[in-house]
């Protein structure tokens, strides 16, 4: 009896251990694989969207973790934003730029606060525009440009991308800097606005560069001045806005990472940590050079004063361009 006792023990014992370890090899790479949701406020395509897509396996690699950008697109990327700020799983951060700033400017509600409702956690860098013009309009640099806008006050139009976007207020900026008038042509997309300029029917834009640096040797465009502090590596030859005529005119959006309000900061340490080393790699810094965006490290604190500073200035921003969407 003993020995059928000790045979029908053995086998239920060994059971029981295997169903242990097999329980435990099956929980340790859950445990272990993180994924982290990247959201990017527009569609598949937008800048945004591109930009996080260069990145988003170094960071998720660096983290020891997946990152996989999502995109939750509506009411000019207010939409995304919000889902964002009302996120508690500390697995959600917002991939986003400039504009984020503008949405109380432009919206009555959008559903959050871009102050109190996030935290900076990394700077990527930043990312100016082109000016440009008809090749058909009588003038071979921003100079004559703005001599041709103030001969003809309000004559003139130009196109954006749309109302209250970062092309519209980067030309919109330009004009008050110079002291012109034109009027605004809002169109759906940056590719667009360009389209009017490259037929004559508008008479300037703002692009982004790799939206239009395809056209740089085509005689329907002239480009005329860069919007950013310095000139961009993908167009060298052409000078700012401020060399070429507008004394102390600067436009241009910034890129970055924010979390909601709710995550720890020991969490928000932890992925600036792994963004400084993905942003720190040449084939990284490669990458988004050639989408235009100037790679920058920025501390968590730096990047919160930046976005403070920024907000401050986006609703007399707005309000000089008069955009309204709301």
């Amino acid at each position: 009896m003993k020995t059928i006792r000790m045979e029908t023990r053995r086998p239920a014992l060994r059971g029981a251990f295997m169903g242990l370890c097999l329980a435990a090899a099956a929980a340790s790479p859950a445990q272990a694989e993180r994924v982290i949701r990247l959201i990017v406020p527009y569609g598949p395509g937008a800048t945004l969207d591109t930009v996080a897509r260069n990145f988003n396996a170094d960071l998720g690699k660096a983290l020891g973790a997946t990152v996989i950008v999502e995109n939750r697109a509506g009411a000019g990327g207010t939409m995304g934003t919000a889902f964002v700020a009302r996120s508690t799983d500390h697995n959600t951060l917002l991939f986003t730029a400039a504009s984020h700033n503008l949405a109380p400017s432009l919206y009555r509600s959008p559903g959050y606060d871009p102050i109190k409702d996030f935290s900076g956690v990394a700077y990527v860098g930043n990312a100016g525009f082109v000016i440009a013009v008809p090749g058909t309009l009588n003038v071979d640099s921003l100079q004559d440009y703005i001599k041709a806008i103030k001969a003809k006050p309000g004559e003139l139009n130009y196109s954006s991308a749309g109302n209250g976007g970062a092309t519209h207020l980067a030309m919109a900026s330009f004009l008050a800097n110079v002291g012109g008038k034109m009027q605004h042509i809002p169109m759906k997309a940056t590719g667009d606005a360009i389209n009017e300029v490259l037929a004559g029917r508008t008479q300037g834009t703002a692009a982004a560069v790799p939206a239009i640096i395809g056209f740089k040797n085509d005689a329907r465009i002239k480009m005329l001045a860069y919007t950013g502090a310095k000139r961009s590596p993908l167009l060298p030859d052409l000078p700012t806005a401020a060399e070429a005529g507008a004394p102390g005119y600067k436009y241009d959006t910034w890129f970055g990472i924010l979390a909601p309000k709710s995550m720890p900061r020991e969490e928000i340490d932890k992925i600036h940590a792994a963004m400084d080393k993905v942003l720190a790699d040449a084939t990284v810094q490669a990458r988004l050079t050639r989408l235009g965006i100037d790679a920058e490290q920025m501390s968590v604190e730096a990047f919160d004063s930046l976005l403070r500073k920024d907000f401050d200035a986006a609703g007399p921003l707005v309000k000089a361009s008069g955009a309204n969407i709301e």
